[in-house]
């Protein structure tokens, strides 16, 4: 066995990147916790309010912070792999597209459809029209579960008006 498999850091030097990107994990839990902070003290059912939620983020945050903390002292942050930027592009275009179809005032519908035929693409499917048929459906599942079981509001265009 090699110092490498049985995680010792004998002389092996200790990653900055890694100091790094725990420093900003920190930076983030500290965001959310004073987010968390200035939501006041409204409770709810058994005593859990709204800000519970942000407090279990910003514990995860800094609990990833000390994990990227503890790799990085033994030399375990990994290598990144390449990036296939096409792919990246690919699901950036699908963002924005959401975003420009939503303000535009394409509705919801059509900016999930977007969204997930882009994001399919760009995860390698090849079949776009089969995938905004998907997102058109995905899409409408979720207007209606939201708008109709959960009586939330979502941007509404042309298609959300029929329902």
């Amino acid at each position: 066995m090699t110092q490498e498999e049985d995680g010792r850091n004998d002389g092996r030097k200790r990653d900055p990147v890694g100091f790094a990107i725990a420093a900003g994990l920190l930076a983030l839990a500290g965001a959310v916790a004073r987010d968390a902070m200035g939501m006041g003290a409204v409770s709810s059912y058994a005593g859990i309010g709204p800000s519970a939620a942000s407090w279990a983020v910003a514990a995860g945050l800094a609990a990833l912070a000390a994990g990227t903390i503890v790799a990085a002292v033994r030399g375990k942050i990994p290598v990144p792999e390449q990036s296939d930027n096409a792919a990246v592009l690919t699901i950036l275009a699908g963002i924005a597209a959401m975003i420009a179809t939503i303000t535009a005032g394409g509705g919801f519908i059509p900016a999930m459809a977007l969204l997930f035929g882009l994001t399919a693409r760009g995860f390698g499917r090849r079949a776009l029209a089969t995938d905004l048929g998907i997102g058109v459906v995905l899409g409408l599942l979720v207007y209606l579960g939201f708008t109709k079981l959960l009586a939330l509001s979502l941007p509404q265009g042309p298609i959300e008006r029929l329902f």
